[in-house]
């Protein structure tokens, strides 16, 4: 089967926000086996928006449409798509409770043209909104099924996986299911390569390589008659992946980030962390606090961007800052073991680095990154040189140096230097 993509909103159009609806709903259809050969952003302009839709009926067998679902008047979605479908509007009873309630529990103002959104077209699926407003809803015809959800991420997510995921597997006659291997320590070039054999044969399962910062996910995705089928054509293929990258791989969960994985790394170690950043400015913390339960293993960060706060808060030596400079390898060594002293936690991860654009030079060029990582008072430091612009520079360095904290502790525990 088919399935099209319509974003709606002129502020996509415009730039004003970063379209991931279409990424995260593109990856969704590839689990799933699902072909998506057409993805269009419309703003929100009736005209154009009912000729994209009436295009996309034509040749697709289901048509995904999200924003312009909201109360105001350039929302237009809905009212286009049950002209396209040949349905009226009615008022659903239960989606108005739900938007009435959703104001009083906020002690929001509901005004009148909230009531818009409870408007849903005839013989049509509903799908109730908790974390919302506006409702989606699912059309059904013979040639082709529509499918609107609201813009919001924070309410298009949990709807497509409360309600639209199971609706489209149940519709495709064969079983999709893929299992994702995350990577860290390696490219994407050198992960194809080294999977080059496997992708030149492969028929089912398939195997697809997707680069992300720091790191590569591999998606191993099986046809078959049910899931038991499927995971069992899965199972061979990831053991030998498992055995060509080893300890690169830090998980075979889709829902485990890089952090999450260290995180559990040390709670099953009963090891405690620090953080000492300068150039990612308190970027790592803020990945580490996203794992529920770190507060057992983190215990304290420093954001010491001067010179000054280096010296005053982790005891780097005025003369390693003259000498060798703010971002060297000793001040990070001086960092990490700094940090790791004052807070008196195991581990202490340090970053210094140059993000850009400016203060670079031809010895120290702009990217040029120094991480350290102290355990029990040894202390591991690795140089980077990383490209693109700021942001993506602290973005990089942050996943390095989650990189090589796991990479230091895997070390250490084979050692058996630390731990339970």
């Amino acid at each position: 089967m088919t399935v099209e993509l319509i974003c709606v909103g002129t502020e996509i159009l415009l730039g004003n926000i970063v379209n991931t609806n279409a990424a995260y709903m593109s990856e969704k259809l590839a689990g799933l086996g699902l072909s998506n050969y057409y993805q269009t952003v419309v703003g929100d302009n009736a005209g154009r928006l009912k000729a994209t839709l009436e295009t996309a009926v034509k040749r697709s067998d289901i048509v995904i449409l999200c924003g312009g679902l909201g109360p105001t008047e350039d929302d237009l979605t809905k009212e286009t798509a049950a002209e396209v479908m040949g349905r009226k509007l009615y008022e659903d009873e239960k989606a108005w409770k739900q938007i009435v309630k959703f104001f009083e529990k906020r002690k929001l103002n509901l005004t009148e043209n909230n009531r818009k959104q409870a408007q849903v077209p005839e013989e049509s699926i509903i799908l109730y909104n908790k974390n919302g407003t506006a409702p989606g809803i699912i059309m059904e015809a013979p040639e082709c099924k529509i499918i609107l959800l609201p813009g919001p991420p924070g309410e298009l997510i949990p709807m497509w996986e409360t309600y639209v995921e199971d609706y489209l597997r149940k519709l495709s006659p064969e079983q999709f299911v893929s299992e994702t291997v995350k990577i860290c320590e390696a490219g994407e070039s050198a992960v194809e390569t080294e999977l080059k054999d496997l992708i030149d044969k492969q028929t089912n399962p398939t195997i697809a390589t997707y680069a992300k910062v720091g790191e590569v996910h591999i998606r191993v995705t099986a046809k078959g008659r049910d899931e038991k089928e499927c995971r069992k054509l899965i199972k061979p293929v990831v053991k030998e992946i498992k055995q060509r990258f080893g300890a690169k791989i830090f998980t075979t969960d889709e829902n485990v980030t890089l952090e999450q994985a260290v995180v559990q790394l040390m709670l099953e170690n009963g090891m405690t962390l620090s953080t000492a950043e300068s150039l990612t400015g308190g970027m790592l913390t803020s990945r580490l606090v996203n794992v529920p339960g770190v507060s057992d293993v983190l215990k304290q960060g420093f954001v010491t961007y001067s010179n000054k706060a280096k010296r005053k808060y982790l005891g780097v030596k005025r003369g390693t800052l003259d000498k060798r400079g703010a971002v060297s390898e000793q001040t990070a060594k001086e960092m990490a073991k700094g940090g790791a002293s004052q807070t008196k936690t195991n581990v202490c991860v340090a970053l210094t680095g140059i993000a850009g654009p400016d203060g670079g030079s031809e010895e120290k060029p702009v990217g040029l990154t120094y991480i350290a990582v102290c355990i029990e008072g040894k202390v591991k430091v690795k140089e980077y040189l990383f490209s693109g612009e700021r942001q993506k520079i602290r973005e990089s360095a942050t996943t390095a140096a989650l990189t090589l904290l796991r990479h230091y502790l895997l070390e250490c525990l084979t050692e058996k230097t630390f731990g339970k």
